[in-house]
């Protein structure tokens, strides 16, 4: 155990496809979801506390709960429980992941939150330990601790790491305002009743797996897909104008980035993500544009506190 202030960085992700299969009986959906992490981070901060208090800073920060609706706060909550011990910590989050923007910037403060409640308290919980409750605090947790590619089954929890052969560029629409993801899945569920269509169970696209191989950005263009798509543009019509503009301004391919709004463009190299992200921001169809690359990793501690004897 530590008093020193323990700092963990955690990436965005994007889902490069994201299958989704019936509504089961749970209520989730089985998914085949292939992620990449992105180089756009959330730092946590754990200092030791009387009590489990969460403060957040940068964009939106107004939009992040401060209760424990934050996932952060389950985090610390749920390592805690596990060790006989009080969750008694200070998480503050720095934000540059868009809040509620498809991005999993819940949950990778969540994920975050974990390493750096682990390494404060010295509970050395094992890998396994911590992927687990990663997976009882939600889908896309377990990802935003491992980062790097992965696919993810089940509701997207189970993950086999994917081979990556070199870099891709991507540039990201951050819109106004954010979608709920359980409305997202509830509309995907509307439609796809009322057009009567038979939802096969999701796979993973062979030609998507051989393009993050061989690092081949047109293949993985040619390849990328989310089945929530409809829905986020059902939800809000307005960003079939921004993936229009991200399209006309060279993207490879664009699409609604997990269950939006954020949206995602694949660019061929850095000069052309950074005239996409210069055409969105000039179009007035988003808040702003970033441009990063993936694979990144995932969570990381970056503050490491000195170890008392």
């Amino acid at each position: 155990m530590t008093t020193a202030p323990v700092t963990v960085r955690v990436p965005a992700k994007v889902n490069a496809q994201l299958a989704v299969g019936p509504l089961r009986a749970d209520g989730f959906h089985d998914l085949a979801n292939v992620f990449l992490a992105v180089g756009l981070y959330d730092e946590v901060t754990a200092t030791p506390a009387d009590a489990l208090r969460i403060t957040v800073s940068g964009p939106d920060a107004d939009q992040v709960p401060l209760d424990s609706g934050n996932l952060a706060a389950r985090a610390a909550e749920a390592l805690a429980a596990r060790h006989g011990r009080r969750a008694d910590v200070h998480l503050h989050i720095a934000k540059d992941i868009p809040v509620a923007g498809g991005m999993a910037g819940g949950s990778a403060d969540a994920a975050g939150a974990l390493l750096a409640c682990d390494t404060l308290w010295g509970t050395g919980a094992t890998r396994d330990e911590l992927l687990d409750i990663c997976a009882e605090l939600g889908s896309d947790v377990p990802f935003s601790l491992v980062g790097g590619a992965a696919l993810g089954r089940g509701r997207g929890e189970l993950l086999e790491p994917l081979t990556v052969g070199g870099t891709f560029h991507w540039v990201f629409a951050v819109a106004d305002g954010g979608l709920s993801t359980p409305a997202v899945y509830r509309e995907c569920d509307r439609l796809r009743q009322a057009a009567a269509v038979t939802v096969p169970a999701p796979e993973a696209s062979p030609a998507l797996l051989a393009a993050l191989r061989t690092g081949d950005a047109a293949a993985l263009a040619a390849a990328v897909g989310n089945d929530l798509q409809a829905a986020a543009l059902s939800l809000r019509p307005c960003l079939a104008d921004t993936l229009r503009t991200g399209t006309e301004a060279g993207a490879l391919a664009a699409l609604v980035s997990g269950s939006g709004p954020t949206c995602a463009f694949l660019a061929e190299d850095a000069d052309a993500a950074a005239r996409i992200g210069k055409a969105l921001t000039a179009s007035g169809t988003c808040r702003t544009a970033r441009a990063t690359t993936a694979p990144a990793p995932g969570a990381t501690v970056v503050a490491p506190p000195t170890r008392r004897h």
